[in-house]
């Protein structure tokens, strides 16, 4: 059997599968104030009265990380970057305790200038005086030698309680985003791990000693291990859990629109053949750019629980949520209490909605269920328009997908799938609105929870070559390699599929969902002289992001029942 469990805005769902389908779901309030409580209490409800030797895979998606940065509540922690030709790195200074250091690598992996030992010991110093205890460092083109990365980790590394290299975050070259990626996995780092631990310390108590995974922001898993030295790839695993929970319930050859509604946000994400569309660079989370790989998608202040109001007879809903619907305790009307009202939703409190619904009926000169049908129509009408905008927008640049760059394709939605807390009832009323058919997915409210339970682990490996210098390297993977000038592209794939296999079942991947593709390979020739001196040489390989093999039986049993 499988745990998914997905933290939400406004709850946070927890499922137990097997192949026979959804064995049972704990579906509970989400206190932002409280994570680790939240997600312990899914745990234990969903464990309960279960052998403990028959849960075989954990999936977590945690939204702490993200609302940590959000809401500006990181560890204090210092960075250190050694710069380059170009701009001066002082311009990206992203936190108090932020030192521009001595020793240059060229953008060909060559050292141009070596590290200043002594002025690495200052800093140091200056660092630990300050209570810092979590250090980045990030050089500018550690991606091609991470030489100098290692050699300040080694001077400072008994001063630090944990130490995070910019080489270490992406094979992808980009300076400033290499620099923030770092600082983020530094300064999250702290309330990933007490997170981390809470989680095992439970799970231990209920004799679960079984390898745990956590989804990332690019809908693939890794095990919780692992997940202590990039805590940064928890970013964003949210909206990623609602797209993996769609795919499997998706057409080939088809472009769908993924629609999240819960009580907060909706979350709007894209298919194109059962491939999620794909952020071409990484996250940007508050003021900070990353190399995070992530899916791409929108997240709206439209929720069942967004706050309604009339100001000048014109209605108003969200972006705001001010806890809970009238019709389950709140004081506020919201759109679930207009769905309360017109009978779509029977386990509220009616009497409550309709209390929370007139008032704003009387401003508009409507009868209650006018009120609400207004109400419900807006807001279906709102995320619909959110929709085509974001199409639109995705249309403007050349579409990224988790496999390949689709250059001049266009996204012309079929189908629009649904789910969700709030999805199920929505589903008609989006249906009488949109320009293509809305479905719900198969258990539309734990949906997010099913899609972390079934996401598959991705990982990715880049391999850079100057068979000039003689060199083949992958420093985030702890490579490299003498080669001569016979080394090609083909023997730099070769090398990199053998670093990805290794490093994915590293992340916790079965071999059976081990499926490689080449992502970018790249050749140019050395000119010097009018003669080929050598070729820089450049291969990028992943893991295919997609469903944990079996799925196919597992989605087949939702959907019968």
């Amino acid at each position: 059997m499988i745990i998914g469990l997905d933290v939400g805005g406004t709850h946070t769902d927890v499922v137990l599968l097997d192949i026979k389908g959804l064995v049972k779901k704990v579906k509970i309030i989400t206190q932002h104030d409280n994570l680790f409580k939240t997600v312990l209490s899914c745990l234990e409800q969903i464990t309960e009265n279960v052998p403990t030797n028959s849960i075989s895979r954990i999936v977590l998606s945690t939204t702490l990380t993200t609302n940590s940065i959000i809401q500006g509540k990181i560890t204090e922690s210092g960075l250190i970057v050694l710069g380059g030709p170009g701009i001066d790195p002082k311009l990206y200074k992203l936190c108090e305790h932020y030192y521009v250091v001595s020793g240059v690598i060229d953008h060909r992996g060559r050292e141009v200038e070596a590290v200043n030992i002594d002025e690495i010991k200052q800093v140091g110093r200056k660092l630990k005086a300050s209570g810092i205890k979590y250090l980045g460092i990030a050089g500018k083109f550690s991606a091609r030698n991470s030489l100098h990365e290692e050699q300040v980790a080694e001077i400072l590394k008994k001063d630090f309680t944990k130490i995070f290299l910019g080489h270490c975050t992406s094979g992808n070259l980009n300076f400033y985003r290499r620099i923030s990626t770092t600082f983020l996995n530094a300064a999250v780092y702290p309330v990933h791990k007490e997170f981390f631990y809470a989680v095992k310390k439970s799970l231990k108590k209920k004799g679960l000693n079984i390898p745990i995974n956590i989804l990332k922001a690019d809908g693939g898993t890794m095990n919780f291990e692992s997940s202590i030295d990039y805590p940064g790839q928890t970013i964003f695993s949210g909206p990623s859990a609602s797209t993996m929970g769609a795919i499997a319930f998706s057409k080939e050859n088809e472009d769908t629109v993924v629609l999240d509604i819960g009580g907060t946000t909706t979350d709007i994400s894209v298919l194109i053949n059962r491939v999620p569309v794909f952020k071409p660079v990484g996250i940007k989370i508050h003021k900070y750019k990353t190399l995070i790989r992530s899916l791409l998608s929108l997240s709206i202040g439209q929720g069942g629980d967004s706050v309604v109001k009339v100001e000048n007879r014109t209605l108003f809903i969200g972006p705001d949520r001010l806890g809970f619907s009238m019709a389950y305790g709140g004081d506020v009307p919201t759109p679930t209490d207009a769905l309360c009202v017109l009978g779509d939703i029977v386990d509220g409190d009616k009497k409550k909605a309709l209390q929370g619904i007139e008032p704003l009926a009387e401003k508009m000169d409507l009868n209650v269920c006018e009120m609400a049908q207004l109400i419900v129509k807006t807001l279906c009408k709102r995320i619909l328009r959110e929709v085509d905008d974001f199409v639109d927008k995705i249309n403007s640049k050349p579409v990224y997908t988790v496999r390949e760059v689709c250059e001049g394709y266009k996204i012309k939605p079929v189908k629009i799938l649904v789910l969700g807390g709030h999805g199920l009832y929505l589903t008609k009323y989006l249906n009488s609105f949109a320009k293509n058919k809305v479905e719900s997915v198969p258990k539309c409210d734990v949906a997010n929870a099913i899609g972390a339970a079934i996401a598959r682990t991705t990982c990715d490996v880049s391999v850079c070559a100057d068979t000039e210098q003689g060199i083949a390297a992958a420093p985030e993977e702890n490579f490299k390699k003498r080669v001569d000038r016979s080394y090609s592209a083909d023997d730099a794939v070769d090398d990199a599929f053998m670093l990805l296999k290794k490093k994915a079942v590293f992340h916790g991947a079965d071999q059976k969902d081990i499926k490689t593709e080449i992502v970018e390979s790249n050749l140019f020739n050395m000119v010097r002289e009018f003669h080929t001196v050598g070729h820089n040489i450049r291969v990028k390989v992943q893991i295919k992001p997609g469903l944990i093999h079996g799925y196919e039986v597992i989605a087949k049993s939702l959907s019968d029942n």
